[in-house]
Protein backbone atom coordinates (compact mmCIF):
# COMPACT_ATOMS: atom_id res chain seq x y z
CA UNK A 1 0.00 0.00 0.00
CA UNK A 2 0.98 3.63 -0.33
CA UNK A 3 2.05 5.59 2.73
CA UNK A 4 3.83 8.85 3.49
CA UNK A 5 7.07 9.28 5.40
CA UNK A 6 8.92 12.39 6.54
CA UNK A 7 12.60 11.71 5.86
CA UNK A 8 13.98 15.15 6.77
CA UNK A 9 12.68 18.56 7.78
CA UNK A 10 10.02 19.64 5.24
CA UNK A 11 10.72 16.53 3.15
CA UNK A 12 7.76 14.13 2.91
CA UNK A 13 7.81 11.25 0.43
CA UNK A 14 5.31 8.67 -0.76
CA UNK A 15 6.53 5.09 -0.31
CA UNK A 16 5.28 1.50 -0.63
CA UNK A 17 4.86 -0.52 2.58
CA UNK A 18 3.14 -3.82 3.45
CA UNK A 19 -0.58 -3.65 4.10
CA UNK A 20 -1.41 -4.24 7.80
CA UNK A 21 -3.39 -7.28 8.90
CA UNK A 22 -5.66 -8.05 11.85
CA UNK A 23 -3.66 -9.87 14.50
CA UNK A 24 -5.82 -9.72 17.65
CA UNK A 25 -9.50 -9.97 18.63
CA UNK A 26 -11.11 -6.55 18.99
CA UNK A 27 -9.16 -5.01 16.11
CA UNK A 28 -10.63 -3.22 13.12
CA UNK A 29 -8.97 -2.66 9.75
CA UNK A 30 -9.98 0.62 8.13
CA UNK A 31 -9.53 1.63 4.51
CA UNK A 32 -8.92 5.34 4.85
CA UNK A 33 -10.83 7.69 2.58
CA UNK A 34 -9.93 11.08 4.02
CA UNK A 35 -7.14 12.53 6.12
CA UNK A 36 -6.78 16.08 7.38
CA UNK A 37 -3.72 18.20 8.10
CA UNK A 38 -3.36 19.43 11.69
CA UNK A 39 -1.32 22.45 12.76
CA UNK A 40 0.51 20.33 15.32
CA UNK A 41 1.70 18.09 12.45
CA UNK A 42 3.54 21.07 11.07
CA UNK A 43 5.25 22.68 14.05
CA UNK A 44 5.90 19.53 16.09
CA UNK A 45 7.16 17.23 13.31
CA UNK A 46 7.16 18.36 9.66
CA UNK A 47 8.64 21.83 10.16
CA UNK A 48 10.34 21.24 13.51
CA UNK A 49 14.10 21.84 13.72
CA UNK A 50 14.85 18.34 14.99
CA UNK A 51 18.22 16.57 15.23
CA UNK A 52 19.21 14.66 12.10
CA UNK A 53 19.07 11.35 13.95
CA UNK A 54 15.34 11.93 14.58
CA UNK A 55 14.68 11.16 10.92
CA UNK A 56 13.13 9.40 9.17
CA UNK A 57 9.90 9.51 11.16
CA UNK A 58 7.84 6.37 11.52
CA UNK A 59 5.83 5.58 8.39
CA UNK A 60 2.54 7.47 8.36
CA UNK A 61 3.53 9.96 11.04
CA UNK A 62 2.33 12.54 12.13
CA UNK A 63 -1.14 12.28 10.55
CA UNK A 64 -3.81 11.55 13.18
CA UNK A 65 -7.04 12.94 11.69
CA UNK A 66 -8.44 10.01 9.69
CA UNK A 67 -11.80 8.74 8.44
CA UNK A 68 -12.65 5.74 6.32
CA UNK A 69 -14.56 2.50 5.82
CA UNK A 70 -14.20 -0.69 7.84
CA UNK A 71 -12.61 -3.28 5.53
CA UNK A 72 -12.32 -6.12 8.07
CA UNK A 73 -13.35 -6.47 11.71
CA UNK A 74 -12.62 -8.77 14.63
CA UNK A 75 -14.90 -6.78 16.91
CA UNK A 76 -18.66 -7.50 17.09
CA UNK A 77 -19.56 -3.80 17.31
CA UNK A 78 -18.10 -3.00 13.90
CA UNK A 79 -18.88 -4.59 10.56
CA UNK A 80 -17.48 -4.29 7.07
CA UNK A 81 -18.73 -1.12 5.41
CA UNK A 82 -19.15 0.96 8.59
CA UNK A 83 -18.03 4.57 8.24
CA UNK A 84 -15.66 5.60 11.02
CA UNK A 85 -13.16 8.06 12.40
CA UNK A 86 -10.09 6.13 13.50
CA UNK A 87 -7.32 7.37 15.80
CA UNK A 88 -4.12 5.67 14.59
CA UNK A 89 -1.43 4.47 16.98
CA UNK A 90 1.56 6.80 17.28
CA UNK A 91 -0.25 9.31 15.03
CA UNK A 92 0.75 7.23 12.00
CA UNK A 93 -2.27 7.64 9.76
CA UNK A 94 -0.76 8.73 6.44
CA UNK A 95 -1.45 5.40 4.74
CA UNK A 96 -4.15 3.63 2.74
CA UNK A 97 -5.04 1.24 5.59
CA UNK A 98 -4.71 1.31 9.38
CA UNK A 99 -5.48 -1.31 12.02
CA UNK A 100 -6.82 -0.15 15.36
CA UNK A 101 -8.73 -1.43 18.36
CA UNK A 102 -12.43 -0.69 18.45
CA UNK A 103 -12.14 1.62 21.47
CA UNK A 104 -10.23 4.11 19.28
CA UNK A 105 -12.67 3.81 16.39
CA UNK A 106 -15.77 6.02 16.20
CA UNK A 107 -18.76 5.07 14.07
CA UNK A 108 -20.15 7.84 11.87
CA UNK A 109 -23.69 8.50 10.59
CA UNK A 110 -24.58 7.50 7.05
CA UNK A 111 -25.26 11.04 5.89
CA UNK A 112 -22.68 13.58 4.74
CA UNK A 113 -19.21 13.27 3.26
CA UNK A 114 -16.24 11.86 5.13
CA UNK A 115 -14.29 14.93 3.99
CA UNK A 116 -16.34 16.91 6.52
CA UNK A 117 -16.88 14.25 9.18
CA UNK A 118 -13.11 13.87 9.59
CA UNK A 119 -13.06 17.43 10.95
CA UNK A 120 -14.86 16.19 14.08
CA UNK A 121 -11.60 14.62 15.23
CA UNK A 122 -9.75 17.87 15.82
CA UNK A 123 -12.83 19.78 16.99
CA UNK A 124 -13.50 17.00 19.50
CA UNK A 125 -10.12 17.55 21.10
CA UNK A 126 -11.00 21.23 21.46
CA UNK A 127 -14.37 20.28 22.98
CA UNK A 128 -12.52 18.57 25.85
CA UNK A 129 -10.66 21.80 26.58
CA UNK A 130 -13.74 24.01 26.18
CA UNK A 131 -15.45 22.12 28.99
CA UNK A 132 -12.94 23.72 31.36
CA UNK A 133 -14.64 27.11 31.06
CA UNK A 134 -17.89 25.72 32.47
CA UNK A 135 -21.05 27.70 31.72
CA UNK A 136 -20.10 30.20 29.01
CA UNK A 137 -23.35 32.18 29.16
CA UNK A 138 -22.62 35.85 29.71
CA UNK A 139 -18.84 35.47 29.68
CA UNK A 140 -16.33 37.38 27.59
CA UNK A 141 -14.19 34.82 25.74
CA UNK A 142 -11.10 35.48 23.64
CA UNK A 143 -9.36 32.84 21.51
CA UNK A 144 -5.75 33.38 20.50
CA UNK A 145 -5.15 31.67 17.16
CA UNK A 146 -7.89 31.10 14.58
CA UNK A 147 -6.73 27.98 12.81
CA UNK A 148 -8.98 24.93 12.89
CA UNK A 149 -8.63 24.43 16.65
CA UNK A 150 -9.03 28.09 17.56
CA UNK A 151 -12.05 28.41 15.30
CA UNK A 152 -13.56 25.37 17.03
CA UNK A 153 -13.27 27.18 20.37
CA UNK A 154 -14.84 30.26 18.80
CA UNK A 155 -17.71 28.15 17.48
CA UNK A 156 -18.31 26.49 20.85
CA UNK A 157 -18.25 29.75 22.83
CA UNK A 158 -20.74 31.30 20.43
CA UNK A 159 -23.04 28.26 20.52
CA UNK A 160 -22.92 28.21 24.34
CA UNK A 161 -24.10 31.79 24.67
CA UNK A 162 -20.97 33.73 25.54
CA UNK A 163 -21.71 37.45 25.69
CA UNK A 164 -18.60 38.29 23.70
CA UNK A 165 -16.38 36.05 21.55
CA UNK A 166 -13.21 37.57 20.11
CA UNK A 167 -10.95 35.74 17.67
CA UNK A 168 -7.29 36.81 17.53
CA UNK A 169 -4.90 35.96 14.70
CA UNK A 170 -2.13 37.38 12.52
CA UNK A 171 -4.04 36.52 9.32
CA UNK A 172 -6.96 38.69 8.23
CA UNK A 173 -8.64 35.82 6.35
CA UNK A 174 -8.74 33.81 9.57
CA UNK A 175 -10.22 36.75 11.44
CA UNK A 176 -12.92 36.94 8.76
CA UNK A 177 -13.65 33.22 9.15
CA UNK A 178 -13.92 33.75 12.89
CA UNK A 179 -16.72 36.25 12.34
CA UNK A 180 -18.47 33.85 9.98
CA UNK A 181 -18.75 31.13 12.63
CA UNK A 182 -19.83 33.24 15.58
CA UNK A 183 -17.20 35.69 16.80
CA UNK A 184 -18.57 39.07 17.87
CA UNK A 185 -15.26 40.77 17.09
CA UNK A 186 -11.67 40.10 16.08
CA UNK A 187 -8.16 41.40 16.66
CA UNK A 188 -5.60 41.23 13.86
CA UNK A 189 -2.37 40.89 15.82
CA UNK A 190 -0.27 41.83 12.80
CA UNK A 191 -1.82 45.32 12.80
CA UNK A 192 -3.08 45.97 16.33
CA UNK A 193 -1.60 45.98 19.81
CA UNK A 194 -3.49 43.03 21.29
CA UNK A 195 -3.77 44.40 24.83
CA UNK A 196 -4.94 47.83 23.66
CA UNK A 197 -7.48 46.25 21.31
CA UNK A 198 -8.72 43.93 24.07
CA UNK A 199 -9.20 46.87 26.42
CA UNK A 200 -11.11 48.75 23.74
CA UNK A 201 -13.41 45.82 22.94
CA UNK A 202 -14.22 45.14 26.61
CA UNK A 203 -14.39 48.72 27.91
CA UNK A 204 -11.28 48.04 29.93
CA UNK A 205 -12.67 44.95 31.66
CA UNK A 206 -10.59 42.39 29.68
CA UNK A 207 -11.73 38.79 29.20
CA UNK A 208 -13.22 36.28 31.62
CA UNK A 209 -11.73 33.38 29.62
CA UNK A 210 -8.77 33.42 27.25
CA UNK A 211 -7.85 30.35 25.20
CA UNK A 212 -4.36 29.84 23.80
CA UNK A 213 -4.69 27.93 20.52
CA UNK A 214 -1.76 29.69 18.87
CA UNK A 215 1.07 27.15 18.93
CA UNK A 216 3.31 30.14 19.65
CA UNK A 217 5.72 30.23 22.64
CA UNK A 218 4.67 33.84 23.27
CA UNK A 219 0.98 32.97 23.24
CA UNK A 220 0.61 32.10 26.91
CA UNK A 221 1.93 35.49 28.06
CA UNK A 222 -0.41 37.25 25.64
CA UNK A 223 -3.33 35.33 27.13
CA UNK A 224 -2.31 36.20 30.70
CA UNK A 225 -2.06 39.84 29.66
CA UNK A 226 -5.61 40.09 28.30
CA UNK A 227 -7.35 38.06 31.01
CA UNK A 228 -9.20 40.01 33.68
CA UNK A 229 -8.21 39.67 37.35
CA UNK A 230 -9.47 36.32 38.70
CA UNK A 231 -10.14 35.24 35.11
CA UNK A 232 -9.16 31.99 33.43
CA UNK A 233 -6.56 30.98 30.83
CA UNK A 234 -7.03 27.67 29.00
CA UNK A 235 -4.00 26.41 27.12
CA UNK A 236 -4.44 24.04 24.19
CA UNK A 237 -1.22 25.20 22.60
CA UNK A 238 1.69 22.81 21.98
CA UNK A 239 4.95 24.58 21.13
CA UNK A 240 7.38 21.69 20.68
CA UNK A 241 10.72 21.67 22.43
CA UNK A 242 11.22 25.43 22.50
CA UNK A 243 11.31 26.84 26.06
CA UNK A 244 8.44 29.11 27.01
CA UNK A 245 9.02 32.28 29.00
CA UNK A 246 6.17 32.82 31.45
CA UNK A 247 5.10 36.06 33.11
CA UNK A 248 4.72 34.54 36.55
CA UNK A 249 4.18 37.84 38.38
CA UNK A 250 1.33 38.94 36.10
CA UNK A 251 -0.33 35.53 36.51
CA UNK A 252 0.03 35.62 40.29
CA UNK A 253 -1.06 39.20 40.87
CA UNK A 254 -4.15 38.65 38.72
CA UNK A 255 -5.05 35.47 40.65
CA UNK A 256 -5.64 33.70 37.35
CA UNK A 257 -6.84 30.14 36.95
CA UNK A 258 -4.58 28.36 34.43
CA UNK A 259 -5.65 25.09 32.79
CA UNK A 260 -3.41 22.95 30.60
CA UNK A 261 -5.57 20.68 28.43
CA UNK A 262 -4.32 17.73 26.36
CA UNK A 263 -7.09 15.18 25.84
CA UNK A 264 -4.66 12.64 24.38
CA UNK A 265 -2.96 12.48 27.79
CA UNK A 266 -6.15 11.44 29.57
CA UNK A 267 -7.56 7.95 30.12
CA UNK A 268 -10.46 8.74 27.73
CA UNK A 269 -8.76 10.27 24.67
CA UNK A 270 -11.68 9.77 22.27
CA UNK A 271 -14.65 10.59 24.54
CA UNK A 272 -15.13 14.15 23.31
CA UNK A 273 -14.53 13.15 19.69
CA UNK A 274 -17.48 10.76 19.99
CA UNK A 275 -19.49 13.59 21.55
CA UNK A 276 -18.52 15.92 18.71
CA UNK A 277 -19.82 13.40 16.17
CA UNK A 278 -23.12 13.20 18.07
CA UNK A 279 -23.37 16.99 18.31
CA UNK A 280 -22.82 17.42 14.58
CA UNK A 281 -25.31 14.66 13.83
CA UNK A 282 -28.03 16.56 15.68
CA UNK A 283 -27.03 19.91 14.20
CA UNK A 284 -25.61 21.71 17.22
CA UNK A 285 -22.25 22.62 15.65
CA UNK A 286 -20.56 21.73 12.37
CA UNK A 287 -16.77 21.32 12.21
CA UNK A 288 -17.22 20.58 8.51
CA UNK A 289 -17.53 24.35 7.99
CA UNK A 290 -13.82 24.62 8.74
CA UNK A 291 -12.80 22.69 5.62
CA UNK A 292 -11.22 25.15 3.21
CA UNK A 293 -9.42 22.88 0.71
CA UNK A 294 -9.47 19.37 -0.70
CA UNK A 295 -6.61 17.54 -2.36
CA UNK A 296 -5.43 13.98 -3.03
CA UNK A 297 -3.13 11.63 -1.14
CA UNK A 298 -0.33 11.90 -3.68
CA UNK A 299 -0.41 15.67 -3.08
CA UNK A 300 -0.02 15.36 0.71
CA UNK A 301 3.48 16.91 0.68
CA UNK A 302 2.08 19.93 -1.17
CA UNK A 303 -0.79 20.13 1.34
CA UNK A 304 1.73 20.29 4.19
CA UNK A 305 3.58 23.09 2.45
CA UNK A 306 0.33 24.99 1.87
CA UNK A 307 -0.51 24.73 5.55
CA UNK A 308 3.01 25.64 6.67
CA UNK A 309 3.03 28.78 4.50
CA UNK A 310 -0.66 29.61 5.16
CA UNK A 311 -1.28 29.90 1.44
CA UNK A 312 -4.57 30.47 -0.37
CA UNK A 313 -6.62 31.12 2.75
CA UNK A 314 -6.00 27.66 4.16
CA UNK A 315 -7.72 26.58 7.36
CA UNK A 316 -8.37 22.82 7.12
CA UNK A 317 -7.38 20.54 4.25
CA UNK A 318 -9.25 17.32 3.48
CA UNK A 319 -6.96 14.83 1.74
CA UNK A 320 -8.67 12.18 -0.40
CA UNK A 321 -7.07 8.72 -0.20
CA UNK A 322 -7.53 6.71 -3.42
Amino acid sequence: MKAAQIVARRDMRMIDVPEPTLAEPGQVKVRLEYLSVCGSDIYLEYDADLPEEHFPLATGKPVHECAGIVAESRDPDYKEGDRVIVIPDEAAGAAEFVVQTADRTIRLPEWGGLDEWVMCQHSGTALYSAKKWGNAVGKRVAVLGQGGIGLSFTMFASKQGAAQVVGIDFEEYRCEKSLEIGATGTINASNDDVLEAAEALTDGELFDVVVDASGNPEGLNTCVGIARPEGQVISFSLTGQEPVSFNHLDWMTKNLQLNATVVAATDQPVKEIREMVELRDRGWADPGLLKSHETTFDQLPEAYEMYRKREDGVIKIAVKVP
